[in-house]
């Protein structure tokens, strides 16, 4: 089993600055991307972010490039999103995911999520 451990949510003030980090662990897994996603109070799971595990390429959603950047550190097995520029829209539940194939934007691509970690902008 592959476990996923995100810290780094919290609250944060309009135009301020988070950074989630997760780590994964666990068996012997074949990372393609990992990535990001949000969800917000009565929304669908949207794609924020994600990054070849390999060659390193990242990917953004329209909304947050320019203000979100993600990052990994392979010899720990972790990825990071640093958030700057928040804005109350960018509240939602956000989770780490692993996918051990291609389609980063899709959700159903990845096969492990961590459990989740609470970001809330306030005006």
């Amino acid at each position: 089993q592959v476990q996923l451990v995100e810290s780094g949510g919290g609250l944060a003030q309009a135009g301020g600055s988070l950074r989630l980090s997760c780590a994964a662990s666990g068996r012997s897994f074949s990372v393609y991307h990992m990535g990001w996603f949000r969800q917000a109070a009565g929304n669908e799971r949207e794609f924020v972010a994600a990054i070849r595990w390999s060659g390193g390429n990242t990917y953004y959603a329209e909304s947050v490039k320019g203000r979100f950047t993600i990052s990994r550190e392979r010899a720990k097995n972790t990825v990071y999103l640093q958030m700057n520029s928040l804005k109350v829209e960018d509240t939602a539940v956000y989770y780490c995911g692993l996918s051990e194939r291609g389609s980063y934007w899709y959700s159903g691509a990845y096969g492990y999520w961590g459990q989740g970690t609470q970001i809330t902008v306030s005006s």
